[in-house]
């Protein structure tokens, strides 16, 4: 089972956050098994170092690193990035194929949301594999609780 979704996620001895330098955007380590998942072609020679996702939407970089080595843009990724898109369908859930899409259609039928359930019911089972799949190599489900408790805050506004 990947550790991606535990409580004790491991961080490194390098800075736990960076600024992007496109962006400046605060960015999280990601590890060096997500980026030889998820770029389509890494360069030859390429130094093992610690590497940072960008998650901003309006920045086309995604991994950077703070020593010389290669930058990679949203282009160089195999998966769509959900964080910097903006059409869908955006993932949010990259183990288990959710999208934004999907969250929202599940609120605007039956009011709530199970796919965070669902998820956790996989975890548990040991069936995912964050680290491969997903670009920020973390769990989605922070991102999947935020996008549900965004959309029902939406509909109860449309409501009033």
């Amino acid at each position: 089972m990947s550790d991606c979704c535990s409580v004790n996620a491991k961080i490194g001895t390098m800075p736990a956050l960076l600024p992007c330098p496109v962006s400046g955007t605060r960015s999280k380590q990601v590890g060096m098994l997500t980026i030889k998942s998820l770029v389509r072609a890494l360069p030859l020679g390429m130094p093992n170092t610690q590497y940072y996702f960008c998650d901003a939407s309006d920045c086309d970089v995604v991994y950077f690193a703070l020593e010389e080595a290669p930058m990679f843009r949203r282009e160089d990724l195999v998966v769509r990035v959900g964080a910097k898109e903006t059409a869908d369908p955006i993932p949010v859930c990259y183990c288990f194929g959710f999208t934004r899409n999907d969250i929202e259609n599940e609120i605007a039928e039956t009011g709530r949301l199970t796919v965070a359930d669902r998820i956790k019911t996989e975890v548990n089972a040991g069936n995912c594999a964050c680290e491969v799949k997903n670009p920020s190599g973390k769990c989605c489900l922070g991102k999947v609780t935020r996008a549900a408790r965004d959309r029902l805050n939406e509909k109860g506004r449309s409501k009033l």
